[in-house]
């Protein structure tokens, strides 16, 4: 198989007809059967793989080239998200547009060549498929909380840790999912999850959500000045699901997609089964 194959088979998994531009090959190669697959892969995970004979290896997070310079461009997606949660299309532009810009500024300083040099130095293919993880991570939590919540009209922030549990990803993690807005008594509301859109869309999203009639949002990460900010909004409540675990929640999916097409996976850096 060649990576060509690979990316179009992780599209496919998220429903996507195209690479997302924070997604692609970075190291085109041909005749893969072994792949070493983790969240954040550079040059010593590259050389690792080189060493243990895998022929090639796949980054969750962009670590090299234009998927890691163009992150700031699929945060639109966001946008389509907060709509589905009740908040107006303009409204969602214009609240993500500073953290939009941010991001923008934050990668056109990074070494995009590091990790991407190092795996054309040891001819290792070598992908970046992002987006397409984190939207199947977004639509497997979700799915999995509307059903266990179904019946739990006043489900409280603790009901939703303990379904939350529920999942592989999250029972095996170190870092369990914790409330970082809110108490264990705090009345759940709408639950909703927003993991996708590159990159976490700060306190005026966080805002625009809970005006929308969200009660408490699952989010893979948040930074502290966020949640203090958030805090001080006093509108709903935040459980912060788990970065790693999360991620390898759409990680996993794209695997067995990759599995059922006869490649040999293999896991590391940071990917919990």
């Amino acid at each position: 198989m060649n990576t060509d194959r690979i990316m179009e088979l992780a599209c496919q998994a998220a429903g996507l007809t195209e690479a997302p531009p924070d997604s692609g090959i970075l190291v085109p190669g041909e005749n893969i059967k072994k792949i070493l697959v983790g969240v954040d892969m550079e040059g010593a995970e590259i050389l690792i793989a080189k060493e243990l004979g895998f022929d090639a290896v796949i980054t969750h997070h962009p670590k090299g080239g234009l998927p890691m310079l163009n992150l700031h461009l699929v945060m639109d997606n966001q946008i389509e998200r907060m709509v589905k949660a009740g908040v107006p299309i303009n409204k969602a532009q214009k609240v993500l547009a500073k953290r939009k810009e941010e991001v923008d500024r934050a990668t056109h300083v990074g070494n995009y060549d590091r990790a991407l040099s190092a795996a054309k130095l040891l001819r290792v293919p070598f992908l970046a498929i992002h987006s397409p993880a984190d939207l199947l991570a977004e639509k497997i939590v979700q799915e999995h909380l509307d059903v266990n919540l179904a019946l739990k009209k006043t489900a409280k922030l603790k009901d939703v840790l303990a379904i939350l549990g529920k999942l592989s990803e999250y029972k095996n993690t170190l870092a369990k999912p914790v409330i970082r807005i809110g108490s264990e008594e705090s009345y759940a509301g709408k639950v909703f999850v927003t993991m996708a859109g590159g990159t976490g869309g700060g306190e005026e999203v966080a805002k625009a959500y809970f005006e929308a009639g969200v009660g408490t949002l699952i989010v893979m990460h948040m930074p502290d000045k966020v949640i203090k900010a958030v805090k001080k909004q006093n509108i709903g409540n935040v459980i912060v699901a788990g970065h790693m675990a999360s991620d390898s929640i759409g990680i996993n999916a794209v695997i067995r997609a990759l599995e059922a097409n006869g490649l040999e996976i293999t896991r590391a850096s940071g990917v919990i089964s």
